[in-house]
This record gives C-alpha cells, structure tokens and sequence, in this order.
C-alpha cells in the first residue's frame, strides 16, 4: 500500500489506539505537540506538513471529554489552515452521544451540536463506531461511516466459548434489541431482552426478564459501560432465571465511578470491551475486563477511504 498521502494525528486520549492502527497500515503517527497554557487553554502544533494529504485525525470521546474534544477540534482546525487535501476525524466514540434528542422541556440536542462543531472546525469526513443512535449519522452535512463492533463481537463469542449453541445474546433493554437479534441470527443463538425502567440518568429503578435462559451461557451486548449499575442488576436478573454464567461485551467501556469495584463484586463472569476507549487503567483495578481489538477495522476503514474502495464489507467481517 502506498502511504504518501495518507497523514495520522492523534490527541492525547487514546494515543495507544491510534499507535495499533498506524502499525496495521505499516505508517508512523505522525508528530504534535498537545499543551496547555497557564490558563488552562489548549495549543497544538503538527510537527509534518500536511499540504495536500489525505488527513486522520483520531479523538476520543471518552476520560477528560471536554479536553479531548477541544483536542480534537483544535487539530482539525490546524490542519484546515494548513491545506490538507481531505480532513477525516476518527472517534471511536462519538462523544455526547446520549444527548441525541430533546426528552424533556428545555434540554438540549447536544450531539447536534458536536457535529456543528465538527463541521465548522473543518472535518470533511466522520468516521465511528457504534454509535448510540444511528441517526446521530443525520446531524452531518459530511459523509459519515458508523462501523460496526458486531463482527468483532462474534469471532470473540465464536473463538471463546466452548458450545456456541449453549450461547444466549442478552439485550439489556429495548434500544439494544436490534443489535443484539442481529448477533444471534448470525450464531444461530437464542435470545433474550431485559426491560429496564430508570429513575434517572445512570440509575436502574427495576428490570424484567423476556425469555428462557435456564442452564444457558448468557452474552449481554450493549454499546456503552458507563457506571455498570445496568450490567451488575442484568447479570443477576439472568442469575436468578436459571443461567448457567453471564458474560458481558460491549463496544465503548467508560468505566465511571466505581464501575470496577461494581464488577468485582458482582455475579459477572467477564467484562469484555473493544478498545475504543482507553481501558488500561479500568484493566489494571479490575481482572474480569478484557479487550477486544478493533484497530484492524479503522485501518481498514481509513485504507479504503483513502483510496476510494466502500467500507460496507466491514460492517459484517473482521479484516484478516
């Protein structure tokens, strides 16, 4: 492959991802100095030209968000006022994303206002992954590509358990459901939804089990693990209905508060995460995580972009 034209920046959040996806495509991220003044604000300088090159940026969405953010738009912008041919930013997860819609008086649509932002910084391009509603996809006025950790999720669930026809892909609530009948339709599985109802934001007030998981390996699949309150309370609604264990994959592990000491103590037999977010510190405190790695999908991702190939084969294979 020829890499001449392709240029990878990286923020301070998850430089360890963006260091996997450059050996996959066998090129250097390139250098940038990210600092901060006295006052607490960010200045960045991007140590190569980018003069008419094809630009990736890689952000996150997840630890200091706010900081990262302004990392991201701030390298953007800089690359813009620099003539990059084409500016594509990469994030993993897309920050903000729960805040999708207008669910009460006053609230606001802050997810639409990221992709403002976005744009207005000088993105010509989105790239994502699972995102937590897909039309987030229409707040943009640029192409976006929302990949998918599914194919990923199921040569994890393919290559770990014993039987997979012992398997049962769990929702924990209703807005999973389609992700979750998706992965078990392709492992021929059973499957099981749990409905949850919340008090409030991060807090699970009740949950009821649809479906027959006695004697059954029991895989939850959700696109976030924030404070795991959802996780821990699921794992032992399938406990009391008969499972024989419960595993958890998710796409995007936040790991708030005291989410490890949750799954430490819980009836969770693993946490398994993609790595999106960084997770080293999450791993360090809590020995049921695991990662998955999906580097090889955004280097694909950014190879057939750049040379103007579709993207839709990853959206259902793991790139060899």
């Amino acid at each position: 492959m020829s890499s001449g034209c392709i240029r990878v920046l990286a923020g301070t959040g998850n430089v360890e991802l963006a260091r996997i996806i450059c050996e996959r495509l066998g090129i250097d991220v390139e250098p940038c100095t990210v600092r901060k003044f006295a006052n607490e604000e960010t200045a960045v300088e991007i140590g190569v030209s980018v003069r008419g090159h094809d630009v990736f940026v890689v952000g996150s969405g997840s630890g200091a968000i706010n900081d990262n953010l302004m990392e991201l738009l701030i390298l953007i912008n800089a690359c813009r006022y620099a003539s990059a041919r084409r500016i594509t930013a990469l994030l993993p997860l897309f920050p903000y994303a729960r805040q999708d819609k207008k669910d009460k008086s006053r609230a606001p649509i802050t997810a639409k206002l990221v992709a403002n932002m976005l744009t207005v910084a000088g993105a010509d391009h989105i790239i994502t992954m699972d995102l937590h509603a897909s039309q987030i996809q229409g707040f943009f006025d640029v192409p976006v590509d929302n990949l998918y950790a599914e194919p990923a999720i199921v040569h994890y669930i393919q290559s770990n358990f014993d039987s997979v026809d012992n398997v049962c892909i769990v929702s924990p609530d209703a807005g999973g459901a389609k992700r979750c009948t998706s992965i078990a339709d392709h492992l021929k599985t059973d499957f099981a939804i749990i409905h949850k109802e919340r008090k409030k934001a991060n807090e699970v007030s009740s949950m009821a089990l649809i479906g027959e998981v006695k004697g059954q390996d029991c895989v939850i699949v959700d696109d976030m693990a924030d404070t795991c309150g959802t996780l821990v309370k699921a794992a032992e609604k399938l406990m009391e209905g008969g499972a024989k264990s419960v595993t958890a994959i998710v796409t995007h592990g936040l790991f708030s508060r005291d989410a490890t000491e949750k799954i430490n103590n819980s009836k969770l037999k693993a946490v398994v995460v993609t790595n999106t977010c960084n997770n080293a510190v999450a791993m360090s405190k809590c020995d049921k995580i695991s990662e998955i790695n999906v580097a090889p999908i955004f280097a694909e991702a950014i190879r057939r972009t750049h040379n103007g190939e579709s993207v839709s084969y990853l959206f259902r294979h793991v790139p060899l």
